[in-house]
């Protein structure tokens, strides 16, 4: 490491992901929006058309913010430098000292809040070295390239400290006057957004910077996000070692990173090379080093830590600013001689930009929960009901982002004040099937035990583990005679999906939903959809979008909003085709927090997950993912899926290898099936004439190739 710099693993990662860049070109030649995931391409849309909603600005403007995102334009609005100065003169020079004065190095770090100031943790990772470093604001040159009269502020870490390790930060709080005498007050800060949505790989991002301790720079829309990691973003741009703790903006001037580590260029030996193409040596200093790639930390992820640390009533105080994600008003703003300084300032930070603050529910005495995203969403939770959303990060020790509490968004009946719509056959039937449910034998073990005889009547158990694959293989093939299609609102929560107590319960989290109130929220969420897509089209038609393009960003914006129906094999493995989307052996109910946070990555068994510090749906990191719950059901849906659809699943480590299929025999011997797995079973049956092997055989899970279904 260097100075503290955490760059070995930020080098892994990066090379972890050479072949993954290399794809990412491909595509992105084609279409920018299928660079990242669909999940973030629709919070990001989401955050952009929140804010033009939000200014009285005319509709082409969205479509201009579009056209940044797709690569397709450089135009900016004028006050696009207005507000970048303003958030620059949150930035100031960290200087590290020790107790005798002696300087030890440069860092960068901005204000997060009227007291307090956030850096690396490699920068000040000790209360007492904080206690002796100063941060220097205003320390930049003028138009004539003079420096101005910069304002130097010592840190009180006694007040607050509060660091970690894993997600390379620090905030400490600022003393409340400068090392001159002058009082600061409460000067301009740069709010930390929770919420996901603000950056996607592809876009262009701001840092601003002090490099080598030199006096403060501007990186304008270098540094294009190349990764996006659970905890990290990866970016190329020309920062240098002193820009550790520098902010990392989006175009809307928006902290979407803590910038930390760089990844080096290296000769074939493994050493670092330095800009020229020479071996870099420790005296040259580490502004020669050839940097490939740098890395910041994700603000939602620091935000999440923040707030799962345990304070005292003083430091929760200060922290508190922080966590309410406002902005601060603009008579308090410092002015461009920085804080302190007698000039005025009039311009503050601009209106507020509604997509960066966090969503804040207003509840009314009838229980009526009323949101604005911008559009205002009300719903009223009953007995049982969807569990209340929230923000969570990673804490100190996690590897992985906390998923959202269990929630679907909630959406309304009708758009713009209209009366709402009456309920539609499909949504009325769905309901009537729930009522019945309570009148019917949940499970007939007997009866079931008969159908389970005739149906594998032709099977030989006794052949080949390739015989027995291909036995098995026809025999779910032939007997799926009715091929569903994808709608879970009428075919899996009326019935097939209820457990013992006729509740559902999320597949991975295990948390309970009533029946019917799933059904509504998913007929509005159906019809919400419709609309959204009807609007994005709108304004992919205002970009100009060759009409490939704007059907194939569609297609991804619509799969990537809510859901409460999880596919045990991820739609996008398969193209969303019938009858794997609809077929009813891999589908569970799953809140959408959850849904969205496994997204389409293969199961995966991690070694520390008991001991580790998770979310309540699992634990994630790159490339894999375990579910906290429901981990025998989804291995015997996964099995099925590689007997009923042979070559779907393509055998690569972005889906599932020979090897992955010992981790979902495991997790099948580990978690025998129960009651609720059989009753699904013997009711999809029903519904669409065949069963699972696996659930009806569980001792025939070790004498399948499975191995024969990869492609």
């Amino acid at each position: 490491m260097i100075l503290g710099m955490p760059i070995e693993q930020t080098t892994e990662r990066y090379e972890s992901r050479s072949a993954q860049r290399e794809r990412t070109a491909t595509v992105v030649a084609v279409s920018p929006l299928e660079a990242d995931s669909p999940e973030r391409v629709t919070k990001r849309m989401n955050r952009i058309a929140a804010a033009e909603a939000a200014r009285p600005a005319p509709a082409a403007s969205t479509a201009m913010a579009l056209e940044r995102i797709l690569g397709r334009s450089d135009l900016m609005s004028v006050n696009y430098l207005e507000i970048g100065l303003r958030a620059a003169r949150c930035v100031g020079r960290v200087t590290i000292r020790q107790r005798n004065g002696t300087v030890l190095g440069y860092g960068s770090g901005f204000t997060i809040s009227p007291r307090l100031f956030i850096t690396n943790h490699h920068v000040l990772g000790e209360a007492a070295v904080a206690a002796t470093s100063r941060v220097e604001f205003n320390y930049q040159e003028d138009a004539g390239g003079r420096l101005l009269a910069s304002v130097s502020v010592g840190l009180e870490p006694d007040a607050f400290f509060l660091t970690d390790p894993g997600l390379d930060f620090t905030i400490v709080a600022l003393a409340e006057q400068s090392i001159d005498g002058t009082k600061l007050g409460d000067f301009f800060w740069l709010p930390l957004i929770e919420e996901e949505g603000k950056v996607l790989c592809e876009e262009y991002v701001n840092i601003i910077q002090h490099p080598n301790g030199e006096p403060k720079q501007l990186a304008l829309r270098e540094n294009k996000i190349t990764e996006m990691f659970p905890n990290f973003i990866q970016y190329k741009t020309d920062t240098a070692p002193g820009s550790s703790g520098s902010p990392v903006f989006n175009d809307q001037w928006e902290v979407v990173a803590l910038h930390h580590s760089g990844v080096p260029e290296r000769d074939g030996q493994g050493r670092m090379l330095t800009r020229d193409g020479t071996v870099w040596t420790e005296e040259m200093g580490e502004h020669r080093i050839a940097w490939k790639a740098n890395e910041g930390v994700r603000v939602s992820r620091i935000v999440g830590a923040i707030r799962a640390a345990r304070l005292g009533p003083d430091q929760d105080r200060l922290r508190q600013p922080i966590l309410d994600g406002k902005e601060p008003g603009s008579p308090s703003a410092p002015p461009a001689d920085g804080p302190g300084s007698d000039r005025e300032v009039r311009s503050g930070p601009g209106p507020k930009d509604p997509a960066s603050t966090p969503l804040q529910a207003a509840v009314s005495e009838d229980g009526t929960a009323t949101w604005t995203i911008p559009l205002q969403v009300s719903v009223r939770l009953g007995t049982g009901g969807m569990p209340a959303q929230a923000r969570g990060g990673d804490g100190a020790a996690t590897a992985q982002p906390l998923p959202p509490r269990p929630a679907a968004l909630p959406v309304p009946d009708a758009a713009d004040g209209a009366p709402a719509a009456a309920p539609s056959p499909e949504l009325q039937e769905a309901l009537r099937e729930v009522e019945r449910a309570r009148g019917r034998t949940y499970y007939d073990a007997a009866q079931d035990a008969a159908r389970r005889e005739a149906y594998y009547d032709e099977v030989d158990a006794h052949v080949s583990p390739g015989t027995l694959y291909r036995q098995l293989s026809r025999l779910v093939d032939a007997t799926h005679r009715t091929r569903l299609p994808y709608k879970p609102m009428t075919h899996l929560y009326p019935w097939v999906d209820l457990h013992p107590d006729l509740k559902l319960r999320s597949i991975y989290s295990g948390k309970p939903f009533e029946a019917e109130e799933l059904i509504r929220e998913d007929a509005r969420v159906a019809a919400e959809r419709s609309r959204m897509v009807e609007r994005m089209r709108t304004v992919l038609a205002a970009a100009a979008l060759p009409s490939e393009q704007m059907e194939a960003t569609l297609d991804t914006l619509e799969a990537s909003l809510p859901y409460n129906c999880e596919h045990v094999v991820p739609q996008s493995w398969f193209g969303k085709a019938e009858p794997m989307r609809g077929d009813l052996h891999h589908l569970f109910a799953c809140e959408s927090g959850c849904n969205s946070f496994r997204g389409n990555i293969p199961y995966f068994d991690f070694p520390d997950f008991e001991e580790a510090v998770r979310g309540e749906c699992g634990k994630r990191e790159q490339g894999g993912f375990e579910p906290a719950n429901g981990k025998g059901a989804v291995a015997r849906a996964t099995l099925y899926f590689l007997l009923r659809y042979p070559g779907e699943i393509d055998g690569t480590p972005k889906e599932y290898r020979p090897e992955s299929i010992r981790t979902l025999l495991a997790w099948h011997a580990a978690k025998p099936p129960s009651p609720y797995e059989r009753h699904r079973n013997a009711a999809i049956e029903e519904m669409q004439g065949n069963r699972n092997p696996l659930i009806d055989h569980p001792e025939w899970a070790s004498r399948i190739d499975f191995a024969a279904g990869l492609g």
